[in-house]
């Protein structure tokens, strides 16, 4: 008898090590909004609305498990099989209730709040989480991870993400003067820039480079064009526009860095979110950058 405890243990214990879910059995998790969810067993059907956490959701092997997402969710490329919802930010809970979902997880916000409350009285589980940071990726996954059972791949992910964002990663002081100063550009008219508040902001430090806006706390916010000019960029950094259009514009060209031509445009969702592919957006921009090294 004795042996044959043993060997249940190490079976266990093996299937564990594998990733294996764990078994089925109550879950209470604390949301971002301060919420207890509760979940009688790990969730089995998953409507996402949040593009970084379909990706996380993956990632850590709950694939299988999602039924529903937003449309602009684009990776892994598996994730196009699974049907769309529609908007994230704005739910249409009609077509959410039709994927019959276990748990509904969404952006922690104003817009979300009243989706997420509907959702729970009507016995829906909705987890409201907020992906804006770095550091929010291992934290999400280890959530999602309990949420769905996948605690052993949520664990992996979170280990794989922190090693590879410090093996790329700039080991420069701040405020070095090797640091090429950079402005993130999201829109141009009227100008609206990155702030301190972006994931962007950390990525653009972690590969060398100094956003010039950093004291701006919000993820986003306007400025003024004096101030960039005030700033002097050495780079304007934007993401899938068309730099020849900025250039073209007498206005912009009091910018050193527009009159010089230096930009750089970077294309891909790994630069729309925190996710597992950040270290990957870390290690391009640094690759960009290096050109831009102030030669003042």
């Amino acid at each position: 008898m004795r042996s044959l405890r043993i060997v249940t243990s190490l079976l266990i214990t093996a299937l564990v090590a594998c990733g294996h879910r764990a078994a089925p059995g109550p879950i209470a998790l604390v949301d971002d909004a301060g919420d207890t969810v509760r979940l009688a067993r790990p969730a089995e059907r998953v409507v996402s609305l949040i593009p970084a956490a379909t990706e996380l959701l993956f990632a850590i092997g709950a694939g299988p498990q999602v039924v529903g997402r937003t449309r602009y969710d684009d990776w892994p490329p598996e994730a196009a099989s699974v049907p769309s919802v529609g908007d994230g930010l704005y739910p249409a809970l009609e077509t959410v209730l039709a994927r019959r979902p276990d748990l509904v997880v969404l952006y922690q916000g104003a817009g979300t709040a009243g989706a997420a409350a509907r959702l729970r009285s009507l016995g829906v589980p909705a987890l409201a989480i907020r992906t804006d940071r770095l550091a929010d990726v291992p934290r999400v996954a280890e959530l999602l991870g309990t949420a769905t059972g996948h605690a052993a791949g949520a664990d992996s992910v979170a280990g794989r993400f922190a090693r590879e964002l410090d093996s790329v990663s700039v080991r420069v002081p701040d405020h070095s003067t090797t640091r090429p100063s950079v402005l993130l550009l999201a829109w141009d008219d009227p100008p609206l820039t990155i702030g301190a508040g972006s994931f962007l902001d950390e990525v653009v430090a972690r590969a060398g480079g100094r956003n010039i806006f950093h004291d701006l706390k919000a993820a986003s916010g306007p400025v003024s064009l004096e101030a960039i000019v005030a700033r002097d960029p050495d780079v304007v950094l934007s993401f899938g526009s068309d730099s020849s259009i900025l250039a073209a514009r007498p206005e912009w060209r009091t910018v050193r860095a527009v009159r010089l031509g230096h930009f750089i445009v970077m294309h891909g969702s790994e630069f729309s979110q925190p996710s597992p592919r950040s270290p990957v957006a870390v290690a391009r921009l640094r690759r960009a950058l290096e050109r831009w090294v102030p030669a003042r």
